[in-house]
């Protein structure tokens, strides 16, 4: 979203330079006021443009997946199920959220404020109805400007000013000036902190007045003039109305009409705007391709999504909570290893050099990419290889896969993409043994890179991928320092837990979810919870905050900051009669 103002603001910035120094001094008036309303809307569209004609490769899907793993503490049972599944976040909103909803509030309020004072001007003044318009004459008020189909008019202004007057604010009237700095307004209380929404609306008043200005000069261009000269009056302060003297315009709209009509020729100065919108259509189509999947090293880019999201898209083999199992590994200590094995022994069961590609010198690697759908089966197939014939080849392989237990995420099956590179090298290499090998090579490598790809400059690691969990106090020559720290933090909670008397009097129980951070220092930080009764959660957060420093976790060598939620149930047990 902050990507999208930002560029909204650029292409504004550069539709209004344009405006400023080749459009603006020119006399074609109603495309000036065309351009001025066209290129702020098209700001805010270009962003959400992507054209496949700028673009050099066309990106795969991107995998979306949620980071934050689980531990779930059983209080009737006293054990501990280390389960790694998601529990949404407290919904908060961010201090510039804040900000800007302020911001809007206050814009609304300055809005409805001017339009109350025009309500009063309308409601003092004395009104008469014509076929074209409404007068309404302000008392003690010099004062001459219009607003939809009123006109205001001071008490004061001449006798022989009125008819040029009136000429003038029917043209604001007839061509609906008003809608312009209306929309105007609608984009300064949403954008409030945006000036070049302010810039923009000055100019369009001012491209109002001077069209205004022409049309009168037709028939009265001397009486025009005069009055222009006459004086400088005061008016009412709304910025969404159509002010006759405006002291800020007085000398540009004498200069107007001084102004000779500007030669045709130089309306092709317009044609500026063509250019200007392919080169920001070649930045929006082309902006996305850094975060495309990398088909040549079979690496498929992820997003991180909101914790607060319930729907699951896409999820990566090498962070998924539960993958896919592949039949044979249902009772595998480690499925993730299993399944790796089982696919290596599935393509060296099944391959076969083909013969005519053997015959012709033809090898390479064939990078093929699968989606394990939620029932299991494998769809999506996409192979990329130096020839057809080889990846016709990886194709018969994959098809002949079984179907899967489905991978699943916070307990729901999910899709699964998973990328395997099938190489085919005319040499003595080619034989099961070193294919095998290569495949199971290829696999870890692939878990392996994707991995660095996601954490390398992540600030915060989930403890169930990082390199370096962090190591709970008396865990430091424990060989599994991961069930260490599950353990450790299981003890920790047995030995502080305490159920409030208050709330087993009144029947309170459920789980209170906590998420917490152990930081770079080893120190714990940004303790969130939920919970079915705030007694509980203060139980919860007293447990949390007695935890020790840990040894801090390390991705890439390097400290990190590493998110832990831990499920806390309260059950009351059931007495016996």
């Amino acid at each position: 979203m902050v990507q999208y103002v930002i560029e909204s603001l650029a292409f504004q910035l550069v539709f209004i330079i344009i405006y400023d120094v080749f459009l603006r001094r020119e006399t074609f008036f109603q495309w000036n006021r065309l351009y001025l309303l066209g290129t702020c809307v098209l700001s805010f569209l270009l962003p959400l443009i992507a054209l496949d004609i700028f673009k050099s490769k066309v990106p795969d899907a991107v995998a979306v997946y949620t980071p934050f793993m689980f531990s779930n503490y059983d209080l009737e049972t006293n054990t501990a199920l280390l389960n790694d599944t998601n529990v949404a976040q407290q919904l908060t909103m961010p201090w510039y959220g804040i900000l800007f909803s302020i911001g809007v509030v206050v814009a609304l309020f300055l809005f409805l404020f001017k339009i109350r004072q025009l309500y009063k001007l309308r409601k003092r003044g004395e009104k008469t109805v014509y076929t074209d318009f409404t007068e309404v004459i302000l008392k003690q008020s010099n004062s001459a400007f219009s607003f939809f189909k009123t006109i205001f008019l001071g008490d004061e202004i001449k006798t022989k000013e009125y008819p040029n007057i009136i000429a003038h604010e029917l043209v604001h009237i007839k061509q609906k000036h008003t809608l312009d700095l209306l929309f105007f307004e609608v984009m300064r209380i949403a954008l409030w902190f945006n000036p070049l929404v302010y810039i923009y609306q000055s100019r369009i008043s001012e491209v109002h007045e001077f069209i205004a200005d022409a049309k009168v000069a037709k028939t009265h261009r001397k009486e025009q003039y005069e009055l222009l000269l006459s004086q400088v009056f005061q008016t009412e302060n709304i910025s969404f109305i159509n002010h006759f003297f405006s002291s800020s315009l007085i000398k540009k709209r004498i200069k107007m009409l001084q102004k000779n009509q500007s030669k045709k020729i130089w309306a092709s100065k317009y044609l500026l705007l063509l250019p200007t919108i392919v080169c920001i259509l070649f930045y929006t189509s082309s902006k996305g391709q850094e975060k495309d999947t990398d088909k040549e090293n079979d690496i498929i880019e992820v997003k991180e999504a909101p914790v607060k999201q319930d729907v699951i898209v896409d999820v990566p083999f090498a962070v998924i909570e539960d993958v896919p199992v592949f039949p044979g590994c249902e009772d595998a200590t480690d499925k993730r290893a299993c399944f790796n094995e089982q696919m290596t022994k599935h393509i060296r069961k099944h391959f076969t050099y083909p013969k005519e590609a053997a015959e012709k010198g033809i090898e390479g690697r064939v990078s093929s990419r699968f989606v394990i759908q939620e029932d299991g089966k494998i769809g999506e197939l996409q192979t990329r290889g130096p020839a057809v014939i080889l990846e016709e080849e990886a194709i018969r392989i994959i098809k002949l896969l079984p179907n899967f237990k489905p991978g699943k995420q916070r307990g729901k099956a999910v899709r699964v993409p998973f990328s395997l590179p099938i190489t085919f090298r005319l040499t003595p290499e080619t034989d099961k043994e070193k294919l095998t090998k290569d495949v199971k090579t290829a696999l870890l490598r692939k878990e392996q890179e994707e991995k660095d790809r996601l954490y390398k400059d992540a600030k915060e690691v989930p403890f169930s991928v990082i390199d370096e969990v962090p190591v709970f106090p008396g865990c430091e020559n424990a060989s599994d320092k991961k069930a260490c720290f599950n353990n450790k933090i299981n003890e920790h909670i047995r030995k502080h837990f305490s159920y409030p008397e208050s709330a087993q009097k009144e029947g309170v129980q459920g789980r209170v979810s906590v998420r917490f951070v152990m930081m770079e220092d080893g120190s714990i930080g940004k303790i969130q919870m939920r919970g079915p009764d705030v007694r509980l959660e203060e139980v919860a957060l007293n447990i949390i905050k007695k935890l020790p420093n840990v040894t801090p976790g390390k991705q890439r060598g390097k400290a990190v900051k590493v998110p832990f939620s831990l499920p806390i149930t309260f059950k009351l047990q059931k007495k016996n009669d």
